[in-house]
């Protein structure tokens, strides 16, 4: 099933990404942010179950945010 999620005080303004019935995250995609970097994170994490995704990323602060685009993918895939 495809879900978005709508960030909050990070550049990419929400993500995307496909989870399957086992919690497997596929297909992730950031509306804004950096480019490079996301594109990067997306496919590094392409694959694996949400859970695992939630353990690495999670808390990762982007300069004095209290964020990240990556700390936002972290809640976006447990919040599903």
């Amino acid at each position: 099933m495809n879900y978005t999620y709508k960030t909050q005080g990070t550049c990419a303004s929400s993500i995307s990404f496909d989870k399957d019935e086992n919690g497997i995250i596929t297909n992730v995609s950031f509306a804004g942010g950096c480019d490079g970097n996301l594109k990067a994170v997306s496919k590094l994490v392409n694959g694996m179950k949400a859970e695992d995704i939630a353990a690495k990323l999670a808390g990762n602060l982007c300069g004095r945010r209290s964020t990240s685009c990556a700390d936002q993918l972290a809640k976006a895939v447990l919040s599903v």
